[in-house]
């Protein structure tokens, strides 16, 4: 086993369990509250200074939750060579018309510039990455190292990450009325907390290999800002200034509006409101957290 204290693994797999918990409990119950959605930069980075207080507490170092200056090189190093390839893919999607109605998403076509360029400066980095990396890659993976050894550990570490998803990935679902049915719902659940399982496995090696923190949190933060960028290029290249098909993001005002339909009325209500619900989501769009998911509505993740 990698990492275990002689004669202290009872409070090491204690520890280990407790924080397996805490994440689980968090983003499934705590992120769905108000409170956390409005303030979700701000109390995201608290939960994760409380993280590190409670993992040096606990005996955990910065080389156990890969925080060692002298990796930060090879760690941003690594997760360049990650990154790269997932930004090519979105501007290719962007630049391919046939593919560009895969990155449609409502949240996105309700978002203004100002709103949008808040969640890929400060919510997504502060709010998503930050907080998940040092939560998951960081203290969990830390904390699970010293009980198991490094498969278990990524095993373990991965299926939280994915468990993590579930409430995010049913509101992204509701967001975007997809998998409406009770099958095709348990169908999407199932199929999106596999895929952020196993895109958390592969942070974790991105960990494991570089020695820091720096490698998946670079990947996590390209993968999750590329997508609503990407889309909301996408809608604008597709419609281009109107004002009924981006009612938001173009900006563009009208002192004398057109009249909406019932059905576009109803459709507006759906997109996003950054004090009505401030979790992240990508899960309607697979890939736009590292895990391929975040929260939702806002968009993101995350995947949340």
């Amino acid at each position: 086993m990698i990492g275990r204290r002689a004669g202290h693994p009872k409070a090491d797999v204690a520890f280990a369990v407790a924080v397996c918990a805490a994440l689980t409990w968090y983003n499934n119950i705590t992120g769905g509250r108000a409170w956390h959605r409005r303030w979700y930069p701000a109390v995201n980075a608290l939960a994760a200074a409380a993280a590190l207080a409670a993992a040096a507490a606990g005996g955990l170092t910065g080389g156990d939750l890969g925080l060692r200056r002298d990796r930060l090189r090879a760690g941003l190093r690594l997760g360049a060579v990650a990154a790269a390839p997932v930004a090519a893919a979105y501007g290719a999607a962007v630049l391919t018309p046939a593919i560009r109605p895969v990155l449609r998403d409502r949240r996105v076509a309700g978002l203004t510039g100002s709103q949008l360029g808040y969640h890929v400066l400060l919510r997504i980095p502060v709010g998503t990455v930050c907080w998940e990396e040092v939560a998951f890659r960081g203290v969990l993976q830390g904390a699970l190292r010293r009980v198991l050894a490094e498969p278990g550990a990524t095993v373990a570490a991965s299926a939280v990450f994915g468990i993590w998803h579930i409430r995010p990935t049913a509101e992204a679902l509701d967001a975007n009325q997809l998998a409406t049915g009770p099958t095709a719902r348990i169908a999407a659940l199932t199929a999106v907390v596999a895929g952020t399982a196993g895109a958390g496995a592969l942070l974790s090696v991105l960990r494991a290999r570089s020695g820091s923190l720096a490698a998946p949190a670079l990947l996590h933060l390209t993968a999750n800002c590329a997508g609503p960028l990407a889309s909301a290029v996408a809608a604008r290249l597709e419609h281009g200034p109107d004002r009924d098909a981006l009612p938001q993001l173009s900006g563009w005002r009208d002192s004398n509006p057109r009249p909406r339909a019932p059905k576009a009325r109803a459709l507006a209500k759906l997109r996003y409101s950054p004090y009505r619900d401030e979790s992240s989501a990508s899960q309607a769009c697979p890939g736009w957290s590292a895990a391929g998911v975040a929260e939702s509505p806002s968009p993101e993740n995350g995947k949340n």
